[in-house]
């Protein structure tokens, strides 16, 4: 079994930072192609990007495309969200979430259990 544990998270000013970490442990972290997503109150869950096993691909939702990066460092077992010039619609819950195998795919074998964003305006 594959845990994944959310980090990061917290209030910060329109047009800031905030790296987001996802810490995996239980398998090793590069069998997974690993996602995020987000939701906000009253909406549904949308995925923000991913990046695959091998960290050679990343994709992203066009609305955050330019502003947040993801990436990987394998050997901390940790997948990374940066996310600059934020806006108050960033605002939600962000989760990560695990594929075994390479690609990304919308469909996810293993979740974490989120960690808060607010972004003031």
């Amino acid at each position: 079994q594959l845990q994944l544990t959310e980090s990061g998270g917290g209030l910060v000013q329109f047009g800031g930072s905030l790296r987001l970490s996802c810490a995996a442990s239980g398998l090793p972290s590069n069998y997974f192609a690993i996602g995020w997503s987000r939701q906000a109150p009253g909406k549904e869950r949308e995925g923000v990007g991913c990046i695959s096993s091998t960290g050679g691909t990343t994709t992203y939702v066009d609305s955050v495309k330019g502003r947040f990066t993801i990436s990987r460092d394998d050997a901390k077992n940790t997948v990374y969200l940066q996310m600059n010039t934020l806006k108050p619609e960033d605002t939600a819950v962000y989760f990560c979430a695990a594929r075994l195998g390479a690609l990304c795919k919308d469909e996810y074998d293993y979740w974490g259990q989120g960690t808060q964003v607010t972004v003031s305006s």
